[in-house]
């Protein structure tokens, strides 16, 4: 029923890739030139080879991203133009485009995807004289490996630092579980080594006493993988290129043709709003933290490497809460238990483990069943560890559908994070983000597990708007502020007590805390990125645009050295270009969503979710989310809910 999860012989990939490309191409030679004009003979085995080459090409794609190595990459690079000129042919074959464009249907999904198709056509220029169409080939390559070296240069420079310290003052009052990750022997000395993995790196900007110690830290995230800069001058310029080919004025015009948003004037008039709507409380937020710093330790040149340890600390000062209270109580194994069972009550789901081959022995799969009858699975890689890509992902791999021999399909997905793994001393313990991170990831697998669309170009996550992915996955990490959630899975690695309801209460109360600070950084990151793709911006005049950004979103100025750019892999690594204001244009949805299914005593309505489930989640890419959300709730999503959301005065 499901494909396992296996790759033979690394060294031989490309290899067998290239000979299912070239049986693919056969077929696709053979239905462009047959006489057939129904999308049945038409765009259902082209769905059918879609989810074939997926299903060979993904647990490579995959394997790079979670056991990197010289193999894995070597394979994945010799892969990649592989696929982006047979892509490229595709798209280019002008008689199957004239094809699509006259398949006439009644069914709606099937009628989204031809619309989609004949666009997504058009949009890769498919109607270009000879010559472009040989450039836009050309691009989309180049695009492809600049994307993967971008990645692999900035896991490289992730792996390649370490800070060694030697004195135990210099970790005195940190989490005993962060000390106990760090702690090393190097030449019969106990030393604690510090890197730029996540939970490394955030344990010592968020607890570490050294001042001195988190300034090189932050220095050293901050400017990973200098050689990037070369990458994204030459990503930019094809991709305004490649706008420029097809008729768009810059990049983000192109990029919204397929997004929920309408116009450049209407995201950049969203962003800018949510910035002077959090502008004037993130201004307090910050001169309360600069003077608790000045007040507690006599800190007169407050910078960006002080903000996360005085945050914790005033946090905790103010509320009397911070990470390491809530830590014990959130065992790795019994949190991914825990959720499993809420949206299994949330819904009507069961998972059970599934015996399986995965790519390591941390890997937790499980099959899903629906009213006693299997429906999908799921596969949780949580754990860190340097073979690992940093941040967190949800990749789908199988997706539920019915083939063009009439066969049903069912859908597979990863759920990747980065969670301390566990050491002699203790479990993995998750921080109240990661559990924040675990939940977000699950709402966007199961977007993808619950689809019932039996066309696969629309089904799970395929064929929903980028702007609006993100609102399934927001929905469901608000839960995970709920005590009636947390009170679940919550309880103490060591005694087995239940997490306190006071603890809970400070979870939900210091959820907000500095909430303006966290609005207009992200609002910078949107506009940035956004505004990097209305022209072309090369060498220097990238770094000036962010400069010109944060004069109004960051309140504190960055040093000289900080090259965040470098590292903005969502945008130059993913597929987040001109896309990243999403996760705030989505979360006007997601707040609205939670609002409506909220149950303070029980966690959720099962009622309002069960409908959450049929109309937004089974329907997937059929209709755009805007549609859809006026069927489940009989009106739009209320932007006053993300200020309610953040309590934003």
């Amino acid at each position: 029923m499901f494909k396992e999860f296996k790759i033979d012989n690394l060294e031989q990939f490309p290899e067998a890739l290239e000979n299912l490309l070239n049986t693919q191409r056969k077929q696709i030679d053979e239905i462009t030139k047959n006489g057939e004009t129904s999308y049945e003979k038409i765009l259902k085995p082209l769905q059918d080879m879609d989810e074939e080459l997926g299903l060979f090409f993904t647990p490579l794609s995959h394997l790079n991203s979670v056991m990197n190595s010289e193999v894995t990459q070597k394979a994945y690079e010799a892969s990649i133009p592989l696929l982006s000129k047979f892509s490229s042919e595709i798209a280019q074959n002008e008689a199957l485009f004239r094809k699509m464009e006259k398949i006439s249907i009644e069914d709606d999904e099937a009628k989204t995807v031809v619309k989609n198709e004949v666009r997504d056509f058009i949009l890769s220029g498919v109607k270009l004289p000879t010559e472009q169409k040989k450039r836009m080939e050309e691009i989309s390559l180049h695009l492809s490996e600049l994307s993967n070296t971008f990645s692999q240069n900035l896991l490289d420079a992730t792996n390649a630092y370490g800070l060694i310290i030697e004195d135990e003052k210099d970790v005195a009052g940190m989490p005993q579980t962060d000390i106990d990750a760090a702690k090393e022997e190097i030449d019969g000395k106990t030393v604690y080594k510090f890197t730029l993995q996540i939970p490394s790196y955030l344990a010592y900007m968020t607890y570490g006493p050294n001042r001195e110690y988190r300034k090189e830290l932050s220095k050293a995230y901050n400017t990973r993988a200098p050689e990037n800069a070369e990458v994204i001058d030459r990503i930019l310029a094809l991709k305004q290129e490649k706008a420029k080919l097809l008729g768009f004025e810059n990049y983000a015009a192109y990029a919204l043709v397929t997004r929920d948003a309408n116009s450049q004037e209407e995201v950049l008039g969203f962003l800018n709003d949510l910035a002077d709507a959090a502008l004037s409380q993130a201004k307090d937020e910050l001169e309360e933290l600069k003077a608790y710093a000045k007040k507690t330790d006599g800190i007169e040149d407050f910078a960006g490497y002080d903000m996360g340890y005085y945050s914790e600390k005033l946090k905790k000062e103010k509320f009397d809460f911070d990470d390491t209270m809530t830590k014990p109580y959130f065992e790795q194994e019994k949190v991914l238990n825990g959720m499993l069972d809420i949206v299994s009550e949330l819904f009507s789901v069961t998972f059970n483990p599934a015996d399986v081959p995965t790519w390591h022995d941390c890997v937790k799969p499980f099959d899903i069943y629906e009213n006693g009858s299997l429906s999908g699975r799921i596969y949780f890689d949580l754990d860190a560890r340097k073979e690992k890509r940093g941040g967190a992902w949800m990749n789908d791999w199988e997706t539920h559908f019915t083939d063009a021999k009439n066969q049903p399909h069912l859908a597979s997905a990863f759920v990747v994070c980065n969670f301390a793994p566990k050491t002699d001393h203790t479990p993995s313990l998750l921080r109240h983000d990661d559990v924040v991170t675990l939940f977000h990831e699950m709402g966007h697998a199961i977007h993808h597990l619950f689809g019932k669309c039996h066309e696969r170009s629309v089904s799970g996550i395929n064929g929903v708007a980028w702007d609006v992915v993100e609102f399934p996955s927001q929905f469901l990490e608000n839960f995970a502020y709920e005590a009636a959630i947390l009170k679940r899975f919550g309880f103490h690695y060591e005694t087995g007590e239940p997490i306190p309801e006071a603890l809970m209460a400070k979870i939900k109360e210091t959820k907000n805390f500095q909430a303006a600070l966290g609005i207009l950084r992200q609002v910078e990151f949107s506009l940035f990125d956004f505004q990097l793709h209305q022209k072309l911006y090369q060498g220097e005049e990238v770094q000036a645009l962010l400069d010109r950004i944060r004069e109004k979103t960051s309140l504190l100025k960055p040093p000289s050295y900080n090259k965040f750019q470098h590292g903005f892999a969502h945008i130059f690594a993913g597929g987040y270009a001109a896309g990243y204001y999403s996760y705030k244009w989505a979360e006007v949805l997601s707040a609205d969503a939670f609002f409506e299914c909220l149950d303070e005593k029980e966690g959720f309505n099962k009622e309002r979710a069960r409908g959450y489930k049929e109309i937004i989640l089974a329907n997937g890419g059929a209709k755009e989310m805007s549609t859809l959300y006026q069927e489940w709730l009989g009106r739009k999503a209320d932007v006053n809910s993300l200020i309610k959301l953040y309590e934003i005065a």
